[in-house]
């Protein structure tokens, strides 16, 4: 455990590097610049509701494949016997399109167009020839000996295995394609949704430091620190600076390196400290090496630690001492509960931003508690 003190010197000379502006997800550190990672296989899911699709096409595909095959030429079968003979090759019909539903929806998981359509094609086309092939020789033989008494037509069967293949095959197209609408669609809308949050985010962290209730303390501090203390006045004045700059420099970025987040909250708290001095404190409970293993949301520290001050009571007697530990890839910020008499409740909308956010960056929630007179804040991280 460390305590972050005005004095306390952080080097960031390598923190506002220039990056190009791709998703910090899909990157990672390469002697001190940002490459793209490996990314994951799994992809949007996508809830499609094909059962009128199914109702029709199945029934369809399993009357007409057995006429254009002439599968039941020569065959003397009663009336009864036709329309079970056509059940039963709608069965097969279904029992193909199934598997091959099974099938498709679980490599999908697994291939992306976008990353490997090379690999989703060769995949896909071995996945549908050794499940249709072998199941519909079987169940269409089977067909044979149940209405024909065992006379089986091969090369009948070898034009319906043909036909369905084809129709398997085009089948498959119809639905990748419609996956890959709803998926463009589903992108741009979470892109939208992205952008839209990182405004409202940006804007309120904007306000909260530019507030000209904020600039005008800042600089009655600093006009009172250079006739007083022109040493403190100076490390104050590059402490404003950083914080400004890091908010500047970072807004239109998903994600920055913890190490980032961590020198600009120092930074930040130069300036609480030289304005409360004794009265606050920050203790660090995060080792070096893991400030360099993880990804957080740029702003996220300083907005806990501002909502903190805000929020709570304290003096030089009693001061607020929020901890900041890392444990399983979880930051947790928490400090005792005391919060000031207010004449309307918080609204909470900083907090509300900040997971937005994160759901929205990382497909997570951040996780607030109140528990045993402590307020408590846990972050989930990414990994660099």
């Amino acid at each position: 455990m460390r305590t972050v003190t005005p004095e306390k010197k952080v080097d960031l000379s390598n923190v506002f590097a220039n990056i190009n502006n791709t998703n910090p997800r899909q990157m990672k550190e390469d002697n001190g610049r940002m490459k793209p990672a490996k990314q994951p296989t799994n992809v949007i899911p996508i809830k499609l509701n094909d059962i009128a699709f199914r109702l029709i096409l199945i029934p369809f595909f399993g009357i007409v494949i057995p006429l254009v095959t002439r599968m039941m030429a020569g065959t003397n079968l009663g009336h009864w016997q036709f329309k079970l003979s056509f059940l039963y090759t709608i069965f097969i019909a279904g029992v193909i399109w199934q598997g091959n539903r099974y099938l498709l929806f679980t490599l999908r998981a697994y291939f992306n167009w976008f990353r490997k359509p090379v690999q989703k094609i060769i995949a896909l086309l071995l996945a549908i020839s050794f499940y249709t092939l072998p199941v519909s020789a079987a169940l269409l033989t089977g067909w044979y000996y149940i209405f024909s008494d065992g006379r089986v037509n091969r090369q009948a069967i070898y034009l319906a295995m043909a036909l369905i293949l084809v129709c398997v095959i085009f089948i498959t197209h119809v639905y990748e394609t419609v996956f890959l609408v709803k998926e463009s669609e589903t992108e741009m809308l979470r892109n939208e949704q992205l952008q839209r949050a990182k405004a409202i985010a940006e804007l309120e962290a904007l306000k909260s430091q530019i507030d000209p209730h904020f600039v005008f303390n800042s600089l009655n501090t600093l006009s009172h620190l250079i006739r007083e203390c022109p040493e403190k006045a100076a490390r104050f004045n590059d402490s404003l600076a950083e914080v400004y700059r890091y908010m500047l420099e970072n807004k239109s970025r998903d994600l920055v390196l913890l190490r980032e987040e961590i020198a600009f909250l120092t930074y930040y708290v130069s300036l609480v400290t030289i304005r409360w001095e004794s009265a606050f404190r920050l203790d660090m409970g995060v080792e070096t090496w893991m400030e360099e293993a993880f990804l957080i949301p740029p702003i996220s520290l300083q907005l806990l630690v501002e909502n903190a001050i805000k929020h709570n009571e304290f003096s030089e007697e009693r001061p607020l001492v929020i901890r900041v530990a890392l444990e399983d890839a979880v930051l947790t910020v928490e400090h005792e509960k005391r919060k000031k008499p207010q004449r309307k409740a918080s609204s909470r909308i900083g907090l509300a931003n900040l997971n937005d956010r994160y759901q929205l960056t990382t497909d997570r929630n951040i996780v607030v508690q109140e528990e045993e007179g402590r307020f408590v804040v846990r972050l989930p991280l990414l990994p660099a």
